[in-house]
């Protein structure tokens, strides 16, 4: 049928437009999902940008897919849009494994989870300046950036990151440690949230990220953190585990 031609169009686009995120969704597993975007009748595309539904296809026409995919990758997101995105890459919060993360010195007050979101919460280090933040993933993923907000008297300066780690790193280990990237943030890296570049090469297939923050700008006893994002993409984009969770909660719309 019309869903079998166009499987391996699918993925041969998910290929050639790697800077757009392509999921299957088998509506007859999740009826929910298709309802709540009027899908009825298949192949059906559904296109998002940050969430918001920007448009819907129906039918199987490879050429009028892919033009449709040119045109939205091509025309630029609202003005005002772009402040929490990075082009081709997804905020990884989603696919962050709550039950494999960890934070070594981080305050009782201030633990890691109020740096996880945009709130009002931060995470703050203990009893010195330093901090080990490990964070699992629920499936493999392609690293981007990396962007910390913070005040700037408070926020990290030298920050070591490291991948596939089999167990959380101790300070001994990670001062001794060659890192995979070394970063050096400035005050105002730290009070903009600047989004801050990885050596994409190295970050291809990672499980876990370990952030070991080594000072803090202006070597206060201790370094706080408001907000830590990581930008990213699935190597799997297909998973329909990872598709429920994206698509929010049962009755949320976006």
């Amino acid at each position: 049928g019309p869903c079998q031609r166009m499987a391996p169009v699918f993925e041969s686009l998910s290929s050639k437009y790697t800077q757009a995120v392509f999921l299957k969704v088998d509506i007859d597993q999740c009826q929910e999902i298709a309802a709540a975007h009027g899908v009825s009748a298949v192949p059906t595309f559904v296109f998002f940008r940050a969430k918001a539904k920007l448009t819907t296809l129906r039918g199987a026409d490879p050429a009028t897919l892919e033009a449709k995919i040119q045109e939205l990758l091509s025309s630029e997101p609202p003005e005002g849009a772009t402040s929490e995105k990075v082009h081709g890459h997804v905020d990884m919060s989603t696919f962050l494994d709550r039950s494999a993360q960890e934070c070594l010195n981080e305050s009782d007050d201030h633990p890691l989870a109020g740096c996880l979101s945009s709130g009002d919460g931060y995470l703050e280090s203990d009893c010195d300046e330093q901090l080990i933040i490990s964070l699992g993933f629920t499936q493999p993923v392609k690293l981007h950036s990396i962007k910390f907000q913070a005040p700037s008297a408070l926020g990290p300066k030298t920050v070591k990151l490291f991948i596939n780690q089999p167990r959380t790193l101790g300070f001994d280990q990670a001062v001794g440690m060659e890192a995979v990237q070394t970063l050096t943030l400035t005050g105002k890296d730290v009070e903009e949230g600047a989004v801050v570049p990885l050596r994409f090469v190295k970050f291809q297939n990672v499980q876990n990220l370990q952030i070991f923050v080594k000072d803090n700008q202006t070597g206060t006893e201790t370094t706080r953190i408001n907000y830590l994002v990581i930008y990213g993409s699935p190597i799997n984009t297909t998973n329909m585990g990872e598709f429920k969770r994206v698509a929010g909660k049962k009755g949320e719309s976006h």
